[in-house]
């Protein structure tokens, strides 16, 4: 099954605005038929994924989490990647994540 992500911009942008080295805040929503088993955040300007922000753990269908993200880099813009327990998986670029307040991944 393929799946699709949605970002989403929302008007409680979980206070993460500035651009200024400082921790983001945001809702990760699994709205997919499999769990989300790994989730990875990296700056734009980079050339490989960060590591698992789900540690090991995962998202199961229908649920949401807060991620974080404290990397003390000064950028806004991030790739994401998902990847779910039936080995598909997503990716989205340019991502300006002071702006998102949630981030979905959709069928």
């Amino acid at each position: 099954m393929k799946f699709r992500a949605a970002a989403v911009l929302t008007a409680t942008a979980l206070m993460a605005t500035s651009a200024a080295a400082e921790d983001l805040e945001f809702l990760i929503i699994n709205e997919t038929s499999f769990d989300l088993v790994e989730f990875n955040v990296s700056p734009a300007s980079s050339g490989s994924w960060e590591g698992n922000l789900l540690q090991g753990g995962y998202l199961g269908s229908d649920y949401e989490v807060g991620v974080l993200i404290a990397d003390g880099l000064t950028t806004c813009v991030y790739d994401i990647r998902g990847e779910f327990s039936d080995g598909e998986s997503v990716e989205d670029y340019g991502l300006n994540l002071c702006d998102l307040g949630e981030y979905a991944f959709v069928e």
